[in-house]
């Protein structure tokens, strides 16, 4: 009888991990189906800074800063009104360890936002500039 325990206990491992690798295969292709659709909206729409947003956004979640930078600088530099940029981009410099370029993109957004009365965006920007400067931490809150 024991080994008939053993096997159905290896069997039952095995199928754990035939699920777990069949849903990251699957998280895998659609992520990749869902960059795939994002490109080809692009290419018909390459102007469209919601793609452009969209885009930067999918590579960071795909852990390719490189081109998730790339589209956020663009936005930047070609979309500045863009508000939702700003925020994003600076984090993603403080991740990098580009500290003074988070610091100017966060300034650089906050006069933006002001300007547009985006109070929300306004204060998600101010927020993140003041604990990249080390005003305050959140332990302070």
């Amino acid at each position: 009888m024991l080994p008939n325990v053993t096997f159905v206990a290896i069997a039952g491992i095995d199928d754990r991990l035939v699920s777990k690798n069949t849903v990251k295969n699957t998280e895998f292709k659609m992520q990749e189906t869902r960059l795939q659709k994002l490109l080809e909206f692009f290419e018909a729409e390459p102007n469209d800074e919601f793609l452009q947003y969209a885009l930067a956004t999918e590579y960071l979640r795909l852990n390719d800063t490189e081109k998730a930078l790339q589209f956020y600088e663009g936005l930047v530099t070609n979309h500045p009104n863009y508000t939702g940029t700003y925020y994003h981009l600076g984090k993603l410099y403080e991740t990098l360890g580009r500290k003074e370029d988070a610091l100017r993109i966060y300034q650089q957004g906050i006069m933006i936002t002001q300007q547009k009365r985006d109070n929300h965006a306004l204060a998600e920007l101010r927020s993140a500039y003041n604990q990249a400067s080390g005003l305050y931490d959140d332990d302070d809150y």
